[in-house]
């Protein structure tokens, strides 16, 4: 399975519109930001030394067709598994090229969303958003393979991690559509009344997330990360009903880094008044 977001190219740039493009130009020769971030989130990424300097988007428009397969085994259905991939790949590689155009050294608080349209129960918009960041004293020294670096952190994550001697490498994901088989009438008849574990079922979720949780990890290795903090696992079922799950892993790959300097340490203030 391909896992890694293809490089920004002239793909990602030619769906930008005329609007985005005058925007992001703009923003880039120091018009205002704009920022999904908080107040704190924003205060507090100033405070390890990056600035942000724009909102960045990507969207995929995507189809998600049929597999055929033996219904009557637990099984990936590696179809299905790579168009859920190919889909956020692209929407991440458009926010990436879009953070390139603003000269930023990464994302943070990026988040992936599914939304569904009246087009069809097969057709998902795939939308990756974040605010992308820019150092203050080093700027195009914190890219990861030469392209910004992404991450689903919080402001205050980020500061945290930072001041840890960690640091962002890519927000990863894996993900595996997985068919868990019905089990048989006998069986079935066997546990009614009864409280028992069902093997089959056991069995197969084990599977579908391990497939998915491994490919996480081996994104990770390939940016060259050691670890991956902020892991979440999610089960989705989207638009096959009970035919086929989505096991969907992301996390953001960290890496050590020797921080220049003493960071400030935030003081808690209660106001009183």
């Amino acid at each position: 399975m391909s896992t890694i977001p293809p490089d920004p190219s002239s793909e990602a740039a030619q769906y930008i519109s005329a609007a985005g493009q005058a925007r992001l130009a703009d923003t880039a020769s120091g018009r205002c930001f704009t920022s999904d971030l908080s107040v704190n989130e924003y205060v507090l990424v100033r405070e390890v030394g990056f600035e942000p300097v724009g909102l960045v988007m990507g969207t995929s428009m995507y189809h998600v067709g049929i597999q055929v397969a033996r219904w009557g085994a637990s099984q990936e259905l590696g179809v299905l598994t790579q168009a859920m991939y190919n889909a956020r790949e692209l929407a991440m590689a458009r926010m990436i090229h879009e953070a390139t155009l603003l000269g930023a050294d990464g994302i943070v608080g990026m988040r992936l969303e599914l939304n569904s349209f009246a087009g069809g129960p097969e057709t998902m918009e795939f939308l990756a958003v974040g605010t992308a960041v820019r150092s203050t004293a080093n700027p195009g020294s914190y890219r990861a393979a030469e392209r910004p670096f992404t991450s689903d952190l919080s402001g205050q994550d980020f500061f945290t991690l930072v001041r840890a001697g960690l640091f962002p490498v890519a927000f990863v994901l894996g993900t595996c559509v997985y068919h868990v088989a019905h089990q048989g009438m006998m069986q079935t008849l066997r546990q009614v009344g009864q409280n028992m574990e069902m093997p089959q079922y056991t069995q197969a979720l084990y599977d579908a997330r391990e497939l998915a949780l491994g490919r996480m990890q081996t994104e990770a290795e390939r940016y060259g990360a050691t670890g991956i903090v902020g892991v979440n696992v999610q089960h989705m079922n989207h638009v096959w009903g009970e035919h086929a799950i989505e096991f969907l892993a992301v996390g953001t790959a960290v890496r050590s880094f020797d921080p220049a300097g003493d960071l400030p340490n935030p003081n808690f203030v209660l106001s009183l008044g």
